[in-house]
């Protein structure tokens, strides 16, 4: 399947004072060129998560980006989202596929080769591996694997490889000459400034048309 996008953002709303103020970030990065977003927003039951993939799938829809709910292949039914992003602990790939025929996209997150061979063999359309640098995000996940874990990753697995973990604009290309088909993000795009340059740089950087 054609994936479509090099730059995955994902939301934290923890990084603002409100959902409105995400969404307007949201925005600014769709109006910067940004083509795919997760909505990952473990902690929010599921009547507020379900509300706010409605907002996020019909901004998303404005901009002809694709929109992944993270874990809740339900509420990306519901909305009509791309897809849906699996962790270690979601259902498998494999049973969500099932379900929901070719007609989503899954993404799988993966933190060695076992899983990322794994999330390719149930059926994953890509998958992220990391946390390729240190970030605050991804402590529960153990120490980073670094930029050869991900080479031996992309070496291994015909799927796109997006990194992900403390990726910034002065290493985002590191990451791409090791193998990965883009990268994943959270901070180095919402929890800057300047969200549209931040933006505009990381997509410079992956050969995105702008």
């Amino acid at each position: 399947m054609l994936i479509g996008f090099k730059l995955y953002l994902i939301t934290d709303r923890k990084l603002f004072a409100d959902s409105g103020e995400m969404f307007t970030a949201v925005e600014e990065a769709l109006k910067a060129g940004v083509k795919a977003v997760q909505l990952r927003e473990k902690d929010l039951p599921t009547r507020e998560l379900l509300d706010m993939a409605y907002g996020m799938r019909e901004l998303t829809a404005r901009y002809n980006a694709r929109l992944f709910i993270n874990d809740r292949a339900d509420i990306a039914l519901c909305v009509g989202a791309d897809g849906v992003h699996l962790g270690q602990s979601s259902m498998t790939a494999y049973a969500v596929r099932k379900v929901v025929g070719d007609k989503f996209m899954i993404g799988v997150s993966t933190h060695n080769l076992e899983e990322a061979l794994t999330a390719e063999k149930e059926g994953a359309d890509f998958i992220t591996f990391g946390p390729i640098y240190p970030t605050p995000s991804k402590l529960k996940y153990g120490k980073p694997v670094g930029v050869e874990s991900l080479k031996k990753i992309a070496e291994r697995v015909v799927i796109p490889v997006f990194g992900i973990g403390g990726i910034k604009p002065d290493n985002a290309k590191e990451v791409v000459n090791a193998g990965a088909y883009g990268v994943a993000l959270i901070s180095g795009i919402l929890g800057e400034v300047d969200i549209t340059s931040a933006a505009k740089g990381y997509l410079k950087t992956l050969g995105e048309r702008l």
